[in-house]
């Protein structure tokens, strides 16, 4: 879990919030309040963000090293402080600074773990011992999201996101992550799915039997998301990008989460490398990761 591996010096947690890429991501359902019924395999990555938390005493206090992001309520780590102090009833504040790396609305997670970050930290900060139970319960009020980034890892993802199955971790692979410059909005693509026809939904029993026999190509050729077609038709360079991925080696590549990023799986770290550097020549928000 994300809580172990956050530092606690004196009043101060430091933590780091991982990114998380979708190897399947399929829409079962919209359910009456709006929320949408997923299945997914998700897989933590090694690109981080660093939040360092620190007691204080005020008001709850964000601050990043990105000019544009909210520093008030608005923020999701936050968002979370506020949750963490409402639930334990502490009367206590903290300072957080986010020093971020992981692209924001990129169909990463950066935000969730943002959150999941801030939820774990405070509650080694003050003590709580919060059971995963209820880090789940503050973490799916935040975000559907937020209850796998505190857990992390290989894992089945249904429910609206929330209920977590592990299964056998992917073998460390070398992962490409390519960001365009351009916004999608996760709300807009959620709502054109609900009447979009899918052509091909994601196999996840597949999938979970090509992670645990460590068949990279099987792992390539059961990758999925059905919101991908949806988000190339607003945004075509998503489809350069795989096509360009897949002629520099990648043996699968998909679009994460509503996207636009887009991942290349590589069975070879130089032509991963090659890659990224071709890329990087072309985008700013160019990663050579690994399953973590």
């Amino acid at each position: 879990m994300l809580s172990d591996e956050v530092v606690i010096t004196g009043k101060r947690a430091l933590a780091r919030s991982y990114a998380k890429i979708n190897l399947t991501l399929d829409v079962l359902g919209r359910r009456d309040n709006g929320y949408h019924d997923v299945e997914m395999v998700m897989q933590t990555v090694s690109l981080f963000d660093l939040l360092i938390i620190d007691k204080c005493y005020g008001e709850i206090s964000v601050k990043t090293n990105l000019h544009y992001l909210p520093d008030n309520d608005k923020n999701i780590a936050y968002k979370a402080a506020k949750a963490f102090f409402d639930y334990t009833h502490i009367r206590s504040s903290v300072k957080i600074m986010i020093h971020k790396n992981i692209p924001v609305a990129a169909g990463l997670a950066g935000g969730s773990g943002n959150a999941a970050a801030v939820l774990c930290a405070l509650d080694k900060l003050y003590g709580t011992t919060l059971s995963r139970e209820e880090l789940f319960k503050l973490g799916t009020s935040l975000g559907a999201d937020v209850p796998y980034c505190i857990m992390g890892g290989t894992a089945i993802a249904s429910g609206i996101g929330e209920i977590l199955t592990p299964i056998k971790p992917l073998r460390r692979s070398h992962i490409l992550l390519v960001k365009p410059p351009i916004n999608i909005s996760t709300a807009a693509i959620y709502e054109e799915i609900d009447s979009a026809k899918i052509l091909r939904r994601p196999d996840t029993a597949a999938m979970c039997k090509a992670i645990a026999d460590n068949d990279i190509n099987a792992v390539a050729d059961n990758l999925c998301n059905v919101m991908e077609s949806i988000t190339e038709k607003r945004c075509p360079v998503i489809s350069g990008i795989k096509k360009k991925m897949r002629m520099n080696g990648a043996v699968g590549t998909l679009m994460s989460g509503s996207g636009p990023t887009v991942f290349g799986i590589f069975d070879d770290y130089n032509k991963a490398k090659r890659s990224h550097d071709s890329f990087s020549r072309q985008y700013k928000d160019v990663f050579l990761v690994e399953a973590i």
